[in-house]
């Protein structure tokens, strides 16, 4: 019997270590990988709208979206309100 378990443990020895071959080569490849390319010029419009966060008061700008009326964007978990756009 000793040898029986000694045949289980090196297999599962072997299996571990070819999951963690394999995953390293994955990460490995990740990293490599190149960054994809830029959304077309055409698909990004100009807009000029002002938030403001209610909870702490931070202010942004957005000047660019994929859309001319974009949803609000979120801080401190809550969604910002529209201050006045921008003429």
């Amino acid at each position: 019997m000793p040898a029986l378990s000694t045949i289980i443990w090196v297999a599962i020895g072997l299996l571990v270590g070819y999951v963690l071959w394999k995953s390293g080569i994955g990460m490995l490849r990740s990293m490599t990988t190149p960054m994809p390319e830029p959304p077309p010029a055409g698909e990004m419009r100009k807009i000029n709208v002002k938030y403001r966060c209610t909870v702490c008061g931070l202010e942004i700008r957005l000047t660019l979206a994929p859309d001319e009326d974009p949803p609000p964007p979120k801080h401190c978990l809550e969604e910002m309100t529209l201050i006045a756009p921008i003429e």
